[in-house]
Order: structure tokens, then C-alpha cells, then sequence
């Protein structure tokens, strides 16, 4: 069976495993930006406390998922939660941590500081420069480590469809176990083709919340 006829047969079976494997980064991404745009923006009030919670980020990304997925087994086993979705969420809420917390602490830091200044001069307090000057400025930053977060947590995701969570990663896992080759390079494209398209999609809403003034400034600077 060629690899059109597998999706031809497989259908109804791609659509939902798409879409569970498209809920499982969404939800992630969500409250991952929930924890990690916060976080970012208090340490830039902090060098030290800075340092310390990027290193602390770069220490989770490079534990491989298979190991996470592992330790985290039997503490959520306590709570009943050993397997499936809620398991790889946290995973994917601890490995997108990175790119959000560094983009947002980057965008932030580099904010013109003559922008700041003028705000102080207007007699704005530090949440109102924050709020009108800061994050607006630093949002396009922000969507670029989302858009980092996202793509790589499609790839993870489909990691953990070995601890239940399901996903496109049930066709790469099922495939491997019954030598299927067709499902093996079937969810491996759809894979690929989720990673393009929402790539492609958080490349589009990065260009659409970028001031023009900000453009022009990257126009004139190329």
C-alpha cells in the first residue's frame, strides 16, 4: 500500500489524531505563555534572578523528553495522572519555558532607552510604561519565541504518544511496532506538515503586530 492509499484508508483516523495532537501543543503553548511572559518580564528587573532562571530553563530543554516523561510517571501516578494527556502538557508547558522566557526577557531589555526616559518625563509609573510603551514594543519578539515553542512542541508531542497521550505520534509509535512502513512516513508528514503550517502561521501574526515603525526602522537598517 502506497502512502496516499494509507490516508485514503486512514482518513477519520488522521483528522482525530490531528487534532488531538493539535490540542495538546495549543493547550501547551497557552498556558506555557501563561507562566513564561510573566516571568520574563520580572527579570529584567533582576540580573542576577535573570541568569539563574535562564539556566534553569536551558537545564529542562536539554533533558531529553523520554526522561522527563519518565520522572514525571510516578509523581503524577499519585494523583492518578501517571499516563496520557496531562503528563505530556506539563512536559511541553516545561520545554517551551526557554524561548518564551528569553524572548520575552530579550524584547523587554532591548526596548530604546529613550523610549523608557520619555515615559519617565511624562510622569508614567513603571506597570503604565510597561503596559503602553514596553510590551507593545516587545510583543513581535514575544510571538517569535512562541512560534519557537509551538513548532518544536509539535515535534515532542509526538513523542508522547508512547506514555498515552495520543496524537500523530500514534502512527510513528504503532507503525514502528508492526513494521509498518506506510504509518511510519504517514504521521511522520503529518507531522511536518502541522510543524509548516503553524510555523508559517506565527511567522504571519509576527509580521502582522509589528509596528510600522518598527519595519521601517529594519528596512532602513538593511
Amino acid at each position: 500500500m502506497d502512502i496516499i492509499g494509507f490516508f485514503q484508508n486512514n482518513y477519520e483516523r488522521t483528522l482525530l489524531l490531528t487534532w488531538e495532537h493539535v490540542w495538546i501543543v495549543a493547550l501547551s503553548v497557552f498556558l506555557a505563555t501563561l507562566i513564561g511572559v510573566p516571568i520574563g518580564i520580572a527579570i529584567t528587573r533582576n540580573q542576577k534572578a535573570a541568569a539563574k532562571v535562564i539556566n534553569s530553563a536551558n537545564v529542562l530543554m536539554t533533558t531529553p523528553s523520554i526522561a522527563l516523561f519518565g520522572l514525571m510517571l510516578p509523581i503524577l501516578a499519585v494523583f492518578g495522572f501517571g499516563l496520557g494527556k496531562v503528563p505530556a502538557v506539563i512536559a511541553l508547558v516545561l520545554y517551551s519555558q526557554l524561548p518564551i522566557i528569553r524572548n520575552t526577557y530579550i524584547a523587554i531589555k532591548n526596548v530604546p532607552p529613550e523610549l523608557i526616559d520619555a515615559g519617565k518625563g511624562l510622569g508614567m509609573s513603571s506597570w503604565r510604561r510597561l503596559r503602553e510603551i514596553e510590551i507593545p514594543l516587545a510583543i513581535p519578539v514575544i510571538i517569535a519565541g512562541l512560534r519557537t515553542a509551538a513548532v518544536m512542541n509539535i515535534g515532542i508531542a509526538a513523542i508522547a504518544a508512547y506514555i498515552g497521550a495520543g496524537g500523530l505520534g500514534v502512527f510513528i509509535q504503532q507503525g514502528i511496532a508492526r513494521v509498518y512502513d506506510e504509518m511510519i512516513i504517514g504521521g511522520a508528514i503529518m507531522v511536518s506538515l502541522l510543524a509548516i503550517l503553524v510555523d508559517a502561521g506565527m511567522a504571519l501574526l509576527e509580521r502582522l503586530v509589528t509596528s510600522k515603525g518598527i519595519k521601517l526602522e529594519k528596512a532602513l537598517k538593511s
